[in-house]
């Protein structure tokens, strides 16, 4: 312990990745012990070198501890790299071992200087984002620009500080590079507060994302309600949206031009806009048509789906009157900041939304991302933060929605190419796509629990530093251990605090303050948030439409009139079902009932004797009307085809006419 003196044992064992150093605590004192602890970089000498390890597990001899005697123990150590002098006379660190150390090299404390060597990334764009653990002196620096280029994830379990972990390297990373547009998927409305002036908040309440920017598998998500599709009905979508798309773009429907380029260029895919109106007049038509019949029972359902999805007020950002025009430049600009106007992320808050729909929204964002970057060539930089990943990537195959899979595994696997760049954080590494963790490069990984997760993440750390997530369970809040190509070997680091106006915070108990209590608070608002009735009242469409439910076709005049919005729609339909309402004609003859006709329910129900048993009491109860002869009374003759029948008298009933007929006739049915 004197000064200058480093000595804390001797290599007495090695192999290629590991060795054991022995060390000595003399007369039972714990002076010598102390300066060990799993997780501690040490150094040993070998010749001009000073090799790195990693101390990962420590034991004694005996298994016991004797008071003023001396206690040999042994520590096992995982050699990370060495400290080298390289030809101009500089120290420089190595992650290879050119000299491995000799039974008996001396293990000593490592020097500050070397540390500082071990953690540098020999870049100059560095952020600092916490401190070292073992030397809180010393700064925990990134290389931003690896970080992005190739992905990173951020995996922890409830409460240790991912979210705050997050929004500290997501400032860094808009520091670094000012063309960076960040989108966060925020599932539990959390990030609204971390970013304050420098992001804007997109809610149900001011979202407007347009039913016809979704793809055909995106948009079938939302009318089937999450469940599997049916494909009959799929088949009818994709021959009919090309349709209406071609019909909001005026194209007629006859000519060179629809035949050439509106038929190769428009698709049910195509982001090009039409009017859920127009697709429902399709629907009708294909309905009214005589080669149709074997497609109705699924027209007719596919329609209902459709008008309970417009219906409803959960569903008004995709529905509402802004969403009839093409708004596709407002909507690209406002959601990816672009130009952004000095509010470069995006908080994407998911609460509000169906939980039937969100897959399919998320899966239109982060294609729109790819898409962005991919056509912009190079001139944005996008990058997509997914919280609660393991929701829209699963490790199972059979769940989760297949274009949101789709999606993110095009950003994971070709994003770096086009300035796309993906964030995944998770509380469940093992329950998430392995493709999409193996292709982050830089892992920040935080205390988990679970035995699974922690195999998960072992599998991802070179194997040079696999016992670094050997005390991964027990680290505290706050501290990671970051790994991957933003550093230069895995370290174990304490993220730096966050102001307290900058902490993400969610609306949970303790964490939101506000003058409500349970005394004052208005249960109406909750309700009608619940009953989303706040949301627009559009049953106005389908009443109208319905009001013209019996036209396969408009009117001649109103086919290629221009619409403004669905409003202007309803009036024209609520026209055209007016003009088209035939003149009063006198009330037809009452139709059969079902029981009377032969061979139906019931018809025969009773035996013939029970059968004019009671037809004898029916024609006998009433002693006022005096009975006439049926056999007398004047035959009618049957009305000739095309005349119309003299319309069934006000008050007459089935027993007035059994009377008129022959009683033999009766009896005989």
């Amino acid at each position: 312990m004197s000064s200058g003196n480093r000595l804390m044992g001797r290599v007495v064992a090695c192999n290629g990745s590991h060795a054991t150093i022995s060390a000595v605590a003399e007369s039972g004192q714990t002076a010598m012990t102390e300066l060990w602890s799993v997780g501690r970089l040490i150094s040993i000498s070998v010749g001009r070198n000073r090799i790195v390890a990693l101390v990962y597990s420590m034991a004694t001899d005996q298994q016991s501890w004797v008071e003023n005697h001396d206690t040999v123990f042994r520590i096992e150590v995982e050699l990370l790299g060495e400290v080298y002098v390289s030809p101009d006379g500089r120290e420089e660190f190595s992650a290879g071992i050119t000299d491995y150390p000799h039974l008996g090299a001396i293990a000593h404390r490592i020097r500050a200087s070397d540390l500082a060597r071990v953690y540098d990334t020999g870049k100059s764009d560095v952020w600092a984002i916490g401190k070292l653990t073992q030397d809180e002196s010393l700064d925990a620096t990134i290389h931003v620009p690896s970080m992005l280029e190739k992905h990173f994830a951020i995996v922890g379990t409830t409460g240790v500080g991912k979210s705050t972990a997050v929004t500290l390297l997501l400032h860094k990373a808009i520091q670094s590079d000012p063309r960076l547009r960040v989108l966060i998927l925020d599932p539990h409305n959390e990030f609204a507060s971390a970013f304050g002036s420098l992001a804007v908040i997109i809610d149900t309440d001011t979202l407007d994302l347009p039913f016809w920017l979704f793809r055909l598998e995106e948009l079938a998500e939302v009318i089937f309600r999450g469940r599997p599709p049916v494909p009959e009905e799929m088949d009818i979508l994709r021959d009919l949206i090309p349709e209406a798309k071609r019909a909001f773009r005026g194209t007629s429907d006859n000519g060179l031009m629809r035949r050439t380029s509106e038929k190769s260029s428009v698709t049910a895919d195509t982001p090009v806009p039409f009017r859920i109106a127009d697709l429902l007049a399709l629907i009708d038509e294909r309905i009214g048509r005589l080669e149709g019949r074997a497609e109705k029972p699924h027209l007719r359902s596919l329609k209902v789906k459709i008008m309970s999805a417009i219906n409803d007020p959960r569903y008004h950002f995709m529905f509402s009157s802004n969403t009839i025009t093409d708004t596709i430049l407002d909507t690209i600009a406002r959601i990816f900041r672009i130009p952004g106007d000095g509010k470069p992320v995006t908080t994407f808050q998911l609460a509000g939304i169906p939980s039937e729909v969100v897959n399919s929204v998320a899966s239109v964002l982060c294609r729109m991302a790819f898409e962005i970057g991919l056509w912009s060539g190079g001139g944005v930089h996008m990058l997509v933060v997914c919280e609660e990943a393991h929701r829209y990537v699963p490790a199972d195959p059979k769940l989760g929605f297949t274009p949101t899979r789709q999606a993110i595994a095009r950003i994971a696997k070709e994003g770096r190419k086009y300035g796309v760049s993906l964030g995944i954080i998770t509380q469940r590494p093992g329950e998430l796509d392995p493709t999409i963790l193996s292709q982050c490069s830089t892992i920040f990984a935080m205390r988990l629990a679970n035995d699974h997760d922690q195999e998960i993440i072992r599998s991802a750390i070179p194997n040079s530093s696999s016992s670094t997530t050997s005390f991964i369970s027990s680290i505290g809040n706050g501290e990671a251990i970051a790994f991957g190509e933003a550093v230069a070997v895995p370290m174990r680091m304490r993220f730096s605090r966050v102001e307290a106006t900058r902490l993400p915070k969610a609306n949970g108990t303790g964490v939101k303050i506000t003058e409500e209590t349970p005394q004052n608070v208005d249960l109406r608002s909750i309700v009608s948030r619940m009953r989303a009735i706040s949301g627009p009242d559009i049953s106005g469409f389908q009443s109208s439409y319905i009001s013209a439910q019996g036209q396969s076709s408009l009117p001649t005049g109103y086919e290629d009139a221009p619409y403004e919005d669905e409003e202007d729609y309803i009036d024209t339909l609520q026209a055209a079902a007016t003009a088209a309402v035939p003149a009063p004609q006198p009330s037809a003859p009452e139709p059969y009932r079902p029981d009377m006709l032969p061979g139906a329910q019931g018809a025969y129900d009773q035996s013939p004797q029970e059968r004019f048993e009671s037809i004898r009491r029916e024609l006998t109860s009433d002693q006022q009307r005096p009975a006439a002869d049926p056999y007398r009374q004047p035959t009618r003759p049957a009305p000739a085809f095309g005349e119309q029948q003299e319309p069934r008298r006000e008050g007459s009933s089935i027993r007035d006419q059994l009377l008129k007929k022959p009683l033999s006739s009766l009896i005989r049915r």
